[in-house]
């Protein structure tokens, strides 16, 4: 028992305890939650060991009073102290006598201060993802406040031009979320980059396909579509703006939130893509492409029924335009020179030739680096012999007579232009030879 006695002593077990207490003590009110209860579980456990081996000593000391009792005071030496102190201690650690409940051992009372911290933690995070949600609510609010305002005011002062022209319809009253569109843009650009592929793996065969059963010149099927993606891109970026310009004129009136107006500006028209108008988009491209200069068709060819291609290519221009940042198509002129990094050649281009004669589908493109190659046709002396014989082309879909003062049988019949020039200052007959003149040299040529 004195060995035991004397290794705690030297141990200064409890003396490294009570510094630990008060350490603890000077710290306690400085220290957070998950400091203060690992501090008292060291101590527990400091505390538990010097326990361990102050029971030791007892057990040591018992013995000691059984094997030696004419020393230590009778066989019954010690008794009286341990049912005196000892039980009534050990007892108040598993019961109480005076509640008549269990005794809440401090494990449970962690448990539970843990649990309540818990507790509050979801209580935090849950009140501010409400009143996240109500601040949403709110700008919405906000927005539909604006828009029937501004529709309250415009039926009320009616404009005398709106029913001559169509005036822009107002913006829907739906809520939007702050967010959207930068948190889906990874996404979304994946999935726009994979649908221009698709476009010109399938619907631009499908389009190419209807063309040739009324064209037999592969190149003119060809430069039709290229022309109706290049002028879809241009319609679809042209709406874009308007409707952002729209969304823009509408939320700065009213509009606080914790976005920037630009992200929230984003943000809609994400969410109420489906409010563009692709229809206007595609008369618009076909009325662009009756004009262009570089294609030509027969009577019975209407640009409408490759309208399926032109919707489809104005919709992912249109969803291209709300990423950040925005894709769009290369400018490619005829004439240009071979670019291996923007194009791939057509099967049948002269692989040496260091020009392109005409586009077939254009290079999709982000900040001036290309992502998805496009097609081109270049062949070695075929650009100027197709530039001399484009002058003799015919462009218009039905051919008709220069009108005269007098009609003549003999009248040459020459090629009406898509968008006809007025006629020159003069007399109309001498308007007509020089025109004749002309078109001869060109054919002779």
């Amino acid at each position: 028992m004195a060995d035991s006695l004397r290794r705690l002593i030297s141990n200064e077990s409890c003396r490294i305890l009570q510094e630990k207490l008060e350490n603890w003590y000077k710290d306690y009110h400085i220290n957070t939650c998950d400091q203060n209860l690992n501090r008292c579980c060291e101590i527990i456990e400091m505390n538990s060991m010097i326990q361990g081996q102050l029971f030791t000593i007892l057990n040591q000391t018992a013995r000691e009073g059984e094997n030696f009792p004419c020393l230590q005071g009778g066989h019954y030496a010690g008794v009286e102290t341990i049912k005196s102190r000892l039980l009534p201690w050990l007892g108040t650690c598993f019961s109480s006598t005076t509640s008549g409940r269990p005794f809440e051992t401090s494990l449970s009372l962690i448990q539970e201060s843990i649990e309540r911290e818990r507790q509050l933690r979801e209580f935090a995070s849950t009140r501010n993802h409400e009143l996240q949600h109500l601040e949403k609510e709110l700008n919405s609010t906000r927005l539909q406040l604006s828009l029937v305002q501004q529709e309250l005011a415009r039926s009320r002062s009616p404009s005398p031009r709106r029913c001559r022209s169509r005036s822009p319809s107002p913006l829907p009253l739906r809520s939007c979320s702050p967010g959207r569109a930068r948190l889906t843009n990874a996404a979304r650009h994946a999935h726009l980059v994979a649908r221009f592929s698709e476009i010109y793996a399938q619907e631009r065969l499908d389009a190419q396909a209807l063309l040739m059963t009324y064209i037999e010149d592969l190149e003119m099927v060809q430069r039709i579509i290229y022309v109706a993606a290049v002028e879809s891109f241009h319609a679809a970026k042209m709406a874009f703006r308007q409707f952002k310009m729209r969304v823009r004129k509408t939320l700065s009136l009213t509009y606080s939130g914790p976005e920037s107006l630009e992200d929230t500006i984003l943000d809609y028209i994400v969410r109420h893509e489906d409010l563009y108008d692709v229809q206007a988009s595609v008369n618009e491209v076909i009325r662009a492409m009756n004009i262009n200069p570089k294609i030509s068709f027969p009577p019975e060819v209407d640009f409408i029924m490759i309208s399926s291609l032109i919707r489809e290519l104005c919709r992912v221009a249109f969803s291209m335009q709300t990423l950040v940042p925005p894709l769009d198509i290369a400018f490619g002129a005829d004439g240009e020179l071979f670019n291996e990094n923007k194009y791939h050649r057509s099967y049948d281009s002269d692989f040496t030739a260091p020009l392109v004669v005409y586009h077939v589908w254009p290079p999709l493109i982000e900040n001036d680096s290309v992502i998805v190659k496009g097609e081109a046709v270049s062949k070695r002396g075929a650009l100027w012999s197709r530039r001399s014989r484009s002058k003799s082309r015919s462009r218009s879909r039905s051919m008709s007579p220069i009108l005269s003062h007098s009609a003549s049988p003999s009248r040459t019949l020459l090629p009406r232009s898509r968008s006809p020039s007025p006629i020159r200052s003069g007399s109309p007959s001498k308007w007509a030879h020089s025109v004749h003149n002309a078109s001869w040299f060109s054919l002779s040529a």
